[in-house]
């Protein structure tokens, strides 16, 4: 498969944005949501912050104040037993099994915006920012999928009560709508449809199961976008395969004449992730036709394979243009990046059921 991997790439660093906390660093801006709007391509930024600690055996812990709207920072000790700080990402709590208590760093999201799609501006506040008690230690990995007017927003909301999913809308880019949570926890990858299927919504969805069942990609349906049913099993791991860890939505869902092409994180059991294509029946899109049995974009470059969380190709949304794929994508979980790809290549890659 051919694939051009833009010259400015990583087309967003956390150097190209200025934090928006004092005493804080921007750490990553990636797994940026998709949309046009207004003959621009907006890239709605996850940018995580993480407070500068002064002392190397401390670790300064963010938290949304619900009540001053400010953050809080947690002091832990690196030389406290009870926690396990091997994972650069998040704190864990041994004395409870391991579950993360806190993480270290805290994510909103942030606009950025092209006339071109190679070159980004960046809006120097938060578009989407903590707001409630499910979201006090951050929102992360946007999602937009636009109809009509609309555009509905759909993210990460993380806090001790677990990850679940939550929506908000606009028509501008300025003002919004607070929708509340859609998936409850455990929850997130949500993908919302571009259009009714059979008089109903559709949104695909990975719950992460923690006492039976694996972390697979599910298909809902709703009247209204808002309550969500009917729920059935999509997708699973394939063993040995380059999605056999976890797998996740991760684009928009594109209609094409053969079908719904939804293009779908996976990782191995080692993190390592790819981005590969699933095709599913544009009547009944919880019939799967065919599936890829390669990635159609893995971590090569140096600048996917180090970083934050290196070996990470994670994409949040495309622009398509004719049989041109722009798919933006995070790099491990540090920056930004984009890569064109042939649509019917795409299609042609695919492993019929």
């Amino acid at each position: 498969m051919n694939i051009y991997r833009y010259e400015e790439n990583p087309i967003i660093t956390p150097a190209d944005i200025q934090p928006y906390h004092k005493g804080f660093q921007v750490i990553g801006a990636f797994n940026a949501g998709v949309a046009e709007y207004n003959g621009e391509t907006l890239l709605l930024l996850r940018v995580a912050e993480q407070p500068i600690s002064d002392d190397p055996n401390k670790v300064l812990a963010p938290v949304y104040n619900t009540g001053t709207g400010k953050i809080d920072l947690v002091e832990l000790d690196r030389k406290d037993e009870r926690y396990d700080f091997s994972d650069p990402r998040v704190v864990r709590d041994v004395t409870q099994n391991a579950t993360f208590a806190y993480l270290t760093s805290i994510s909103y999201v942030r606009i950025a915006r092209s006339k071109d799609g190679h070159r980004f501006t960046i809006d120097n506040e938060p578009f989407i920012y903590p707001s409630n008690e499910q979201e006090i230690f951050g929102v992360e990995d946007p999602r937009v999928t636009q109809i009509g007017e609309d555009y509905y927003i759909y993210f990460s909301v993380v806090s001790p009560k677990g990850i679940g999913e939550s929506m908000v809308s606009t028509r501008d880019f300025s003002n919004v709508t607070h929708h509340g949570m859609i998936f409850s926890p455990d929850n997130k990858d949500v993908l919302i449809f571009p259009e009714k299927i059979g008089g109903k919504y559709y949104a695909l969805h990975r719950p992460t199961m923690k006492s039976i069942g694996t972390p697979e990609i599910w298909i809902a349906e709703s009247d209204n976008l808002l309550y969500w049913g009917n729920h059935k099993h999509l997708l699973g791991l394939r063993q040995g395969m380059w999605d056999s860890g976890r797998i996740g939505g991760g684009a928009v869902p594109i209609k094409t004449d053969k079908g719904w092409l939804e293009l779908y994180h996976g990782a191995t059991m080692e993190h390592r992730y790819c981005m590969g294509a699933v095709l599913l029946d544009l009547e009944h899109p919880e019939k799967v036709i065919a599936r890829s049995a390669a990635p159609v974009l893995e971590p090569e470059a140096d600048y996917e394979k180090k970083g934050f969380f290196g070996d990470v190709v994670f994409s949040c949304g495309v622009v398509v243009d004719g049989d041109i794929v722009r798919m933006y994508y995070g790099v491990a979980d540090t920056s930004m990046a984009c890569a064109e790809l042939s649509l019917q290549e795409i299609l042609d890659s695919l492993v019929y059921e």
